[in-house]
Formats: C-alpha cells, structure tokens, sequence
C-alpha cells in the first residue's frame, strides 16, 4: 500500500439517518455497513484497510488509479452502490501539520487542473474540531490565492473544478468532489423479506427501493412465460445483485406458475382472472417468505396503473396473505418509476422484457367484490400453489451464468426464407400494424391449435414485447416443430418488413 502518511484513500460519508439513531443502534448500523463494503470491495484486489470514525469511513484502496482529479472516472465504483452511504469521495491524504504544508500540498495537488478554468476551494474541519488548530476559512483563503495564478478565476457558484480540503488531526484529504451514494440504511439491518418480480419496471424499482431500506431481499418470480421469460427476468433479477445488493446473497425462486393460469383459465370466469392470478402469487410469495424467514412481500403495485391495481381491488388481493405488503411504488407516477430503473441500471433490460400479458382479459372486473372472488377461488384445486412452491427452482443470483439459462436456436434475429410468420397479438393490434406476410392467431387460440399445425413447415412466431412467442415457441419445440421466436417483438418484425438499411 505504501507509507500511511501520503497514499489514496476513499473517503465515505454515512447516510443522515445513521447519525439520527441512538448510540447502540447506530453502532449496530456502522458494523453492518463496515461488513457490507468489504462484500463491495471484495473484487477490487487485496482486501482494503477501513478506519472507522464517529462520522467517515476511510477504505484505504490501492496506489494505482486515477488522481483526485480524476473522479469522474470512478462515479460508477462499487462504493458508490453501497446502501447506507451518502457520499465518496477518492482522496488523497497528507500530513498536515500548518497551513503552509496544507496549502503547498493543494498546489501542487490541483495546480494543473485548474489551469485556465474557473475554480472554488470547500474546506472543512471534520472530526473532534478542537483538535484541529486551522481554521477552514483561512485554509480556503490561502489555497485559493497560491491557485488563482494559473486558473481563469474564482467561481463560487458554479465552478468548473472543484478542490476539496477536509481537515482532521494531522492530516488533511483532498479530493475534487463528492460522489453521491444511494443513502438510506445498510442493506441487512431491517431483516427478510421476499419481493414479488415479473421482470418489468415496477417490480426492480420496488426491490431496490426496500433494499435501500435495508431490508435483505429474496425474488420470488411466479412464470407464466417458460424458459425464455425466466432468463429475461434473471437478466434483471442480477443487475439488482451483482451492483447493489453488497453483505447479501439474493436467491431468486422461480415457480412455475402456468398450471395455476390454466386453472384459473379453465374454472372461473374471464373478469376475474387478473384478481385470482394476483392473490395466488401472493400465497406464493407468503409460503416462500415463511421458509426464508421473511417478514413481508414486496410488490410493485402502483395505484390505478392497471385493473388489478385499481383501490378496490388492491384491498381484495391484499387478503391472500397475512404477511405486510410493501408497495414503495404506491403513489408514484410511471414516469418516475422509469427515470429511477435508468439510475439503478434495469431500464434497458426490463424494457426488453416488458410483462408477460396472456392473462388479461378484455373487460376485467375493476371493482372486485371479496366475497365473488372467494367464491371463483373456491373452483380451484387445493393445494395447487403449495405443490408448485415445493417444486421451485432457486438460483443463487450473484454466482448464476446467465448462458446457463439459454435456450439454443430459440431466438433469432432475422427471419429465415420461405417461414410461415405468427402474429400472436390481439386482433386489433393486427390489424393496425402487421408484416405483409404474418398469419394471425392470438395467443390463447394458438396455446390450444398448435398441435394440428403442418409439421414439416418452419415457423416464426412474434408478439409485441417477445415474451409470448418465445412461450410458445418452447411448447411447440417440445412436440417436435421447427420453430423459432423472433427477438424484440413486435418492432423487429416491422423492421424487417422494411427491408435492409440502404446504408448497411
């Protein structure tokens, strides 16, 4: 590491509301999120040295790397994804013993960088402030006027480069700025609980917004779209893993869930099945959160944003389970929930994967009653969901290769001369848009046709978002067809129907 008296360091600053808690509480906070940044620095070479004070962390990291004004290069680094924390900054830190060292180690720290730009210099005291003999106004004076020469000026409301000074006893760290972290608690300190995914929107921002809560997630994710909807929600399932859930190892419980649908399908009445399919994921998730010792469901219902979710019916699904349900997302706009999915990294992924949406029927029952629901339930076998729970598969999300998960020659790209394409979209989606060459068949009727289909053809079948199609293109697999979905849905269909880019 080099000599302790000058080498790079990360300087982390504690989320607001650890210094809120009592005593005790607060230092069972600090050890937790001491324990969750050794899991975030684990892959970043030799385990680091933290020192712990009332108001830092200081994880002494490898001389190697960019400068302190280089930051911005390191705006995505693993400790800025840390819940708990609510800012980093990658310092260097010098002995400090008067001003004059303090000032002569900030030029020549920060002399190039400034060079022509307009700056402002930030010093603080940190720490037990008696014991730090510089006032920070003079510090700030005397660093800016030896800078001043080489730079374009003093701006200190929208500098262009940043020189940070935080004073402690003997020493002083200087960095060019602060990087902010997510806050809230560190992840582990609230418990268990297990959150319901689909792979859309919703359900990651509703995950990463209990994590931030410090709440240890498990995902529970009832598949309604075979092997190739699982992959598309693992994909999403370990972006929230692998970069934000440090001190913890995820699982995801992948129940299959089809055989709950067919019933749901084939015993009760159309309006109601959004309701039913909801309240059955429920007892899922229940029976899964009791084994892992959870505490509550996490759910991405927003109100209003969908039948299922209107007030009335929310309250409805509500009494599937005895567990809390969690909603952060209850009130939020979907705009809001799309622009935080782009800050915590699922945006390209679940926009991709979209929602499985076989199920929904023409005119649902918005306003359910408990007591018709009960009595649709009733129709359907007991212990249905308890069978399908035990014969889970569960897969550890930071240690799974996603290659693991493909199904070969499902998907492609571009489709293949002489195929016979399948529009699986409703038919006034069809009849709005369709590739001059697709056959139309919805989802459901194919789901029952497929097997009198001509064998020796080859098919391609699309729908909007990819996941139907690839559904189906499994169960057709299955039976021996030459099949193939199309990858992107609906828009890649369209594409093609377009021909070649003249530019290509």
């Amino acid at each position: 590491m080099g000599d302790d008296s000058s080498h790079r360091l990360a300087v982390i600053r504690f989320s607001g509301e650890l210094s809120t808690k009592a005593r005790a509480t607060r230092r069972q906070f600090r050890t937790r999120l001491v324990y969750n940044l050794r899991d975030a620095l684990a892959d970043q070479g030799p385990p680091p040295r933290l020192e712990v004070s009332h108001t830092r962390i200081f994880a002494h990291l490898p001389d190697a790397g960019p400068g302190v004004t280089d930051a911005a290069s390191l705006r995505d680094h693993p400790l800025t994804r840390v819940f708990g924390v609510q800012s980093v900054s990658f310092a260097e830190r010098h002995p400090a013993p008067d001003l004059d060292s303090v000032v002569r180690t900030g030029e020549a720290l920060f002399r190039e960088s400034v060079r022509g730009r307009r700056f402002a210099v930030r010093a603080r005291r940190v720490g037990e402030r008696r014991a730090v003999r510089m006032r920070s106004i003079d510090v700030a004076r005397a660093l800016g006027a030896a800078l001043l020469p080489t730079s374009a000026g003093v701006d200190l409301s929208h500098p262009e480069v940043g020189v940070h000074v935080e004073l402690s006893e003997g020493s002083a760290a200087f960095f060019s700025e602060r990087i902010p972290g997510p806050a809230g608690l560190p992840l582990g300190v609230e418990g268990r609980a297990v959150a319901l995914v689909s792979g859309g929107f919703d359900s990651a921002v509703a995950a990463w917004q209990l994590s931030r809560r410090g709440v240890a997630l498990d995902q529970v994710f009832c598949n309604l779209g075979g092997q190739s909807h699982l992959q598309g929600v693992v994909r999403v399932a370990k972006v929230l893993a692998d970069r934000w859930s440090y001190g913890h190892a995820p699982r995801l419980h992948a129940i299959d869930f089809e055989p709950v649908a067919a019933a749901i399908r084939e015993h009760t009445e159309t309006r109601y099945w959004q309701v039913l399919l909801k309240r059955m994921m429920l007892r899922a998730a229940e029976a899964v959160a009791r084994e892992r010792r959870g505490l509550a469901i996490v759910t991405g219902d927003a109100v209003g944003q969908v039948s299922s979710q209107t007030l009335q019916n929310l309250a409805v699904v509500s009494r599937a389970t005895e567990l809390p349900i969690l909603r952060p997302l209850v009130g939020a706009n979907k705009d809001e929930i799309i622009e935080l999915s782009r800050r915590i990294g699922t945006f390209d992924l679940s926009k991709v994967v979209g929602e499985y949406c076989a199920m929904v029927p023409r005119k649902p029952a918005t306003r359910a009653a408990l007591r018709a629901v009960e009595e649709q339930e009733a129709r359907i076998s007991p212990g249905l969901v308890e069978k399908l729970v035990a014969e889970r598969s569960v897969l550890d999300l930071r240690a799974i290769d996603l290659a693991s998960l493909d199904v070969p020659g499902l998907a492609i790209d571009r489709l293949p001369p002489d195929a016979t394409i399948l529009d699986l979209r409703p038919l006034e989606q069809y009849r709005s848009e369709h590739h001059p060459e697709a056959l139309h068949l919805e989802f459901s009727q194919a789901l029952e046709a497929y097997p009198s289909f001509d064998r020796d053809a080859v098919f391609v079948l699309s729908c909007e978002f990819g996941l139907m199609s690839a559904h189906l293109a499994e169960l057709m697999r299955r039976e021996g067809f030459r099949v193939h979905h199309l990858r992107g849905g609906q828009s890649a269909l369209m594409a093609q129907a377009k021909g070649p880019d003249p530019g290509s």
